[in-house]
């Protein structure tokens, strides 16, 4: 559904509103992405996960040596998906961020 005019309207003062409190927030969000690097690497290391259980299962009792593979390849998927949940968790607590966001809008700093 469009927006009417006065929708239009008040969703442009509010872009030209964000472009002057903070040019450099603004910046990054007009070039970031919907489907960032971040979210990518979260689907390999999703898809490693499954991989390495699919791999443990299904060659536990003939090959030992590839369900070792399957298990590490488990273990390492872990690991990066909670690297990777440490950074967007970081990056939601970092303190300037948050400095920024609670910043009235009359404030000019």
């Amino acid at each position: 559904m469009p927006l009417d005019d006065r929708e239009q309207r008040i969703l442009e003062e509010i872009e030209r509103q964000f472009y002057e409190d903070d040019p450099k927030l603004a910046e990054t969000v007009r070039t970031a992405g919907l489907a960032s690097a971040p979210g990518g690497r979260l689907r390999w290391a999703l898809l490693g996960l499954v991989g390495g259980v699919v791999l443990m299962l299904v060659f536990f009792t003939r090959l030992t040596p590839v369900a070792l593979v399957g298990f590490a390849l488990m273990v390492f998927s872990v690991a990066w998906i909670a690297v990777i949940a440490r950074r967007r968790a970081g990056v939601a607590s970092d303190r300037s961020l948050k400095e920024r966001l609670r910043r009235h809008p009359g404030d000019r700093r």
